[in-house]
């Protein structure tokens, strides 16, 4: 096994990561609110997540990775304050909450294909595991960490001797109007308690509603990690992930009550992914319009141009996006995979000489995933007096990690430039004519377009396009 060495948020230091059983590693990541489409920024921190994942099974480990789909209970502060989430994509959009969670799951699990991000090996959406919370909740009002109050079901943080074990936050920071996600709740004994349940739902339409010991309601959000992580990973996790804005209170929720639950420590290291920023300051779905990789795809950037964006930069530093970066990471990527697809298949390997690449790159994603090293790496094995086979090889077993193409056989000229071009075009004048109201004309360039083997899809993001097989 490779030594990876770790930041862990838990003990604030880089530190050897040990897992509980030899070998193997049992792995947490958030998953997302499926409410809308992911933003770029959000999509950071699953790439760096899946960098982490393969670079644990780089160094010899064999990974069970879980990550929840959240498509009940998130309120729209983290706390337990404003609107639920799924509800709001539900009336924007006139569909049930099922119809929007399905949609916005496909999108999702679709941007991780474009990125190159791994499915993890279990997906549990919230709404399944129902029985599972009422079981967790039930116990924890039974040692005395819960209580009903107002008709919900709170955990009480006064139990604990020490809460806030991820963050540097304290009680003062948390008083009502400090921060925007935190309002008061009269029902509860503490202000940091947060619910576990909600038997009297705040919103007239809440759709989504079930049998429970308490009443008919539905579950706070922070109970669905802890659960779904302790069915399907047991009650030792080795290491838990998400976004820098989860430390709290969701991830600082988590512990309360896993370990209120187990009655012992629960999860030995923390993976935090810090924000991606534009020039006004961290994304955000509130903002109205947000960047999604189907809109860089729609202005000519490759979605594994962005992968390259992120692994050029170190995952604890906030990233700053930019179209004037984005084009020269696109002009390097092009540069790269070029310099790698000119490479001949010729030579015997030279095993002793590509070992001490194979030592620099699994040294560099054991300083703590520095995925920028990692590139480096790539680079001095273009530049090295190996063969041309030899190289080949080592970006080959680079790549599994690094998951940008670089020795995947492209397809003659991708699509044609010229031909691009033209149906960009033809889409510029449909929706021309659809603005217009002149529906015959749209209809005909679709049926123009279809005639010459290309068809186009209107969605909410704006029109695609594919040549049909």
């Amino acid at each position: 096994m490779k030594e990876i060495n770790l930041y862990n948020t838990l003990t604030k230091k880089i530190e050897p990561f040990v897992a509980n059983e030899v070998g193997k590693v049992k792995m947490y990541t958030c998953g997302p609110t499926v409410y809308h489409f992911a933003h770029i920024g959000n999509l950071r921190s699953y790439i760096m997540e899946d960098v982490l994942e393969k670079s644990f099974r780089y160094a010899g480990y064999d990974v069970k990775r879980v990550m929840n789909i959240t498509d009940v209970g998130h309120l729209s502060s983290d706390a337990d304050s404003g609107e639920d989430k799924m509800l709001m994509g539900a009336k924007r959009e006139h569909k049930s909450v099922m119809e929007i969670a399905a949609f916005y799951r496909d999108a999702f699990f679709e941007d991780c294909r474009k990125l190159n991000i791994k499915t993890p090996d279990v997906v549990e959406p919230a709404t399944n595991c129902i029985p599972e919370f009422i079981k967790m909740i039930e116990k924890l009002i039974e040692t005395g960490y819960a209580y009903t109050a107002g008709g919900n079901v709170y955990f009480d943080t006064e139990k604990l001797e020490r809460y806030y074990v991820l963050s540097n936050q304290n009680e003062e920071e948390l008083m009502v109007g400090a921060r925007d996600d935190v309002e008061e709740d009269i029902n509860k004994k503490n202000k940091t308690d947060f619910v576990l349940w909600f038997t009297k739902s705040k919103f007239d339409d809440q759709e989504l509603k079930w049998e429970s010991p308490w009443g008919t309601g539905y579950p706070g959000w922070h109970i669905e990690c802890s659960a779904i992580s302790i069915k399907h990973l047991g009650e030792q996790l080795d290491i838990h992930c998400g976004g820098i804005d989860n430390v709290f209170p969701h991830h600082t929720n988590e512990i309360a009550q896993s370990e209120a639950y187990l009655g012992h420590k629960w999860c030995n290291y923390w993976f935090h992914v810090l924000h991606l920023n534009d020039n006004t300051g961290k994304m955000s779905k509130s903002k109205g319009d947000f960047l999604t990789v189907s809109l860089l795809e729609r202005k000519g950037y490759h979605p594994l141009v962005y992968r390259l964006f992120c692994l050029q930069s170190h995952y604890r530093k906030p990233l700053v996006f930019s179209y004037d970066v984005l084009d020269n990471v696109k002009a390097t990527y092009e540069k790269l995979v070029k310099k790698i697809a000119s490479l001949g298949e010729s030579g015997e390997l030279e095993n002793e000489r590509m070992a001490e690449y194979r030592e620099a790159f699994a040294g560099a994603l054991g300083n703590d995933i520095n995925t920028s090293q990692a590139l480096t790496v790539v680079y001095d094995v273009l530049k090295a007096d190996l063969n041309d086979a030899s190289k080949r090889a080592l970006l080959n077993e680079f790549d599994a990690v690094l998951s940008l193409d670089l020795t995947k056989e492209t397809e003659s000229e991708e699509v044609d430039v010229r031909l691009a071009a033209y149906v960009e075009e033809m889409i510029e004048k449909r929706k021309i004519a659809r603005k217009e109201k002149d529906f015959a004309r749209a209809d005909a360039i679709r049926d123009e377009l279809l005639q010459k083997g290309i068809e186009i899809k209107d969605t909410r993001e704006g029109t695609t396009w594919s040549l049909l097989s």
